[in-house]
C-alpha cells in the first residue's frame, strides 16, 4: 500500500480523510491532499489500489471490478484509525471523488461519530444517516451519467431530514469529474468555486 501523507508544518486543525475516485490515488488526488495540508490539517489519502492508476474510463472499470468489497471496507477503517491516532482529540473531515464519495458515505454510517465535516464530489449512496454527527457539503454536476438527479435529491433529503447541515450545489454546463484539472471535463471556474466553497464549509464545521 502507498497511502499518502501530508502533514502541516504548524499545530494541526484537525485531520482529512480524502477517498480517490476510481482512477487510482493518482497526482492530482495527491496534490489536493497537500491544497488542504496548506490550509493546516493533516491528510491521510488511502490508496484503496495498491499502486495501480488508470487513466482511461475501460481502465478504472477494469480496476474498480478487481478489488474486493471486504478488504476495501478494511483498508478505509484502517485509515480512519491512523487519522484518529495523528489527531488525538482534534476534529476529522472526510473528502470523498465519485466512488470515494460512495465509500465515503458508507464509513459516515459504519463509524457515525467520527467526522465533523463530510465533503462529496459528484457521488452518492443510500442510507440512513441518522447517528451520525456530520455536516454535508455536495459538489454535483449538471450532466452526470453516474449520479442521477433523483438519486442526489433523495440523499439531500435523507440528510436534512437527520437534522444535518447541508449544502448540496449543481454546477452549470458540467460533467462528472469537473474538478479533476487532469481530466477533459474539467472546467477551471466551476473547480475554483467548488475549492472555495469546500475551504469556508471545513474552516466553518471543523472549529
Amino acid at each position: 500500500m502507498a497511502d499518502y501523507l501530508a502533514g502541516p508544518n504548524t499545530t494541526t486543525r484537525g485531520g482529512i480523510l480524502v477517498l480517490h475516485a476510481w482512477w487510482g490515488l493518482n497526482d492530482f488526488f495527491k496534490d489536493f491532499s497537500n491544497r488542504l495540508c496548506e490550509l493546516g490539517y493533516f491528510v491521510l489519502a488511502p490508496d484503496l489500489y495498491d499502486g495501480a492508476i488508470a487513466k482511461t474510463i475501460p481502465e478504472a472499470e477494469k480496476l474498480r471490478g478487481k478489488f474486493k468489497r471486504d478488504g476495501t471496507s478494511k483498508k478505509i477503517l484502517e485509515s480512519l484509525k491512523q487519522l484518529q491516532a495523528e489527531i488525538g482529540d482534534k476534529p476529522a473531515g472526510l473528502t470523498g471523488f465519485s466512488m470515494g464519495a460512495h465509500w465515503g458515505l458508507w464509513l459516515v454510517e459504519e463509524k457515525p461519530k467520527a467526522f465533523a465535516a463530510t465533503v462529496l464530489f459528484y457521488g452518492v449512496r443510500g442510507g440512513e444517516y441518522a447517528r451520525t454527527k456530520s455536516s454535508f457539503l455536495g459538489h454535483f454536476a449538471e450532466t452526470d451519467p453516474y449520479v442521477s438527479d433523483a438519486g442526489r435529491k433523495k440523499l439531500e433529503k435523507t440528510l436534512r431530514a437527520s437534522g444535518h447541515k447541508t449544502d448540496f450545489y449543481v454546477y452549470p454546463d458540467t460533467q462528472h469529474w469537473f474538478f479533476e484539472k487532469d481530466r477533459p471535463e474539467y472546467q477551471v471556474e466551476a473547480a475554483k468555486l467548488a475549492w472555495q466553497r469546500t475551504v469556508e464549509f471545513l474552516e466553518s464545521n471543523m472549529a
